[in-house]
């Protein structure tokens, strides 16, 4: 049996694509290890999935001053140390690496035993961790055309981002039931999430008298900003979080608004779904989303609003102009060559396990 190491962490954009994978390289025939911090999140994503798990000392490489800066090094090296002897011991036929600092010593421990690795790089710029990484990589798979040319040519590959498989199997009718909504008026569904949502969830609000005269508003608002003045609002529904149903939320959603970050972007694409995009500003990231953005409405994906200018009569205004030309976005999206990511990357980690067996 093949053997493969799976990393990535430190957030769950850094796993979830990971988690994606899993069928098509169960249904390969791979046998599935994956490597991560001792104690992060990646651990309890990864804990529902019947995988051998891993545990390795880490640390964070950051750009300001920090007197972890000093230690973390030394974690570092820990976990390379830790990562090298596990890996020697197993021997897989190749690492995938879905980014984050729990990588790069796994990355960096494979490349020294000759194992070949393939990261993956979601954002429009790489991140500091895979560019650790992206010297030792055999290949660097990305999300968006620009990177492309930001990475070396002989390892660079536009695959997209893979996304789980049951997003793809939801039930329009089964969405409708769970809000109560009715099949007569077109839905839009609202990503709040956690980090900088409060500005977009207060918008969302403030605009629904003129959005419940068109739509019914599924509205994922992100842990502990429910409204409660709000619950009882015809063609209104608010969840915090949604996990089993979110399939079928999408499948009913005619509309969605949601952040930028590349792997909620790739969802939205893989299931071709029209959409508003409203990216973290710069003042809150390192900028990525609003690239992430951009490239996304230069190929016609997407239509992108800033924070800054967001006001309840726009998002109102642009949600309508989205869906009447919803059949546009679609028929763009249909023709992108990112559309079958967890095939077209399996497929590169088949051709490196060969490349190495033929050595």
């Amino acid at each position: 049996m093949k053997k493969i190491v799976l990393t990535g962490g430190g957030s769950a954009g850094h796993v979830t694509p990971n988690i994606a994978l899993l069928p098509a390289l169960r249904e390969a025939g791979f046998e599935i290890t994956y490597m991560g911090s001792y104690d992060g999140i990646e651990k309890k994503l990864i804990g529902d999935f019947d995988l051998p798990y891993v545990g390795i000392s880490t640390g964070k490489f950051r750009r300001y001053l920090d007197i972890k800066n000093v230690t973390d090094p030394f974690r570092v090296m820990k976990g390379f140390s830790e990562a090298r002897k596990f890996l020697k011991s197993y021997r897989p036929d190749v690492v995938f690496s879905k980014g984050g600092f729990v990588s790069v010593p796994v990355v960096r421990a494979a490349a020294s035993l000759k194992i070949p690795c393939l990261i993956h790089e979601s954002d429009m710029t790489p991140g500091l961790a895979n560019k650790l990484c992206i010297p030792v990589a055999q290949k660097v798979c990305c999300n968006f055309p620009e990177t492309l040319k930001l990475l070396p040519e002989d390892k660079a590959v536009l695959t997209g981002s893979p996304i789980r498989e049951e997003l793809s199997h939801g039930n329009k009718l089964a969405g409708l039931d769970f809000c109560g909504f009715s099949a007569n008026m077109p839905v839009v569904m609202v990503i709040g999430g956690s980090l900088g949502a409060a500005n977009v969830n207060k918008i969302v609000r403030e605009a629904l008298p003129s959005l419940l005269t068109d739509f019914q508003v599924v509205h994922l608002c992100g842990k502990g900003k429910m409204d409660n003045l709000l619950l009882n609002t015809p063609r209104y529904k608010q969840f915090e979080y949604i996990k089993d149903e979110l399939k079928d939320l999408f499948a009913m959603a005619d509309v969605v608004i949601s952040r930028a970050g590349a792997n909620a972007i790739c969802e939205l694409l893989a299931l071709k779904k029209p959409n508003i995009l409203i990216p973290l500003p710069a003042s809150s990231s390192r900028g990525d989303q609003l690239l992430n953005a951009q490239s996304f409405a230069s190929q016609g994906f997407s239509l992108v609003l800033t924070e800054d200018d967001l006001t309840p009569e726009l998002l109102a205004e642009k949600t309508r102009e989205v869906y009447l030309s919803r059949q546009t976005y679609c028929d763009a999206m249909s023709k992108s060559s990112q559309m079958d990511s967890a095939r077209t990357i399996l497929e590169l980690i088949q051709s490196a396990v060969q490349d190495s067996q033929s050595r």
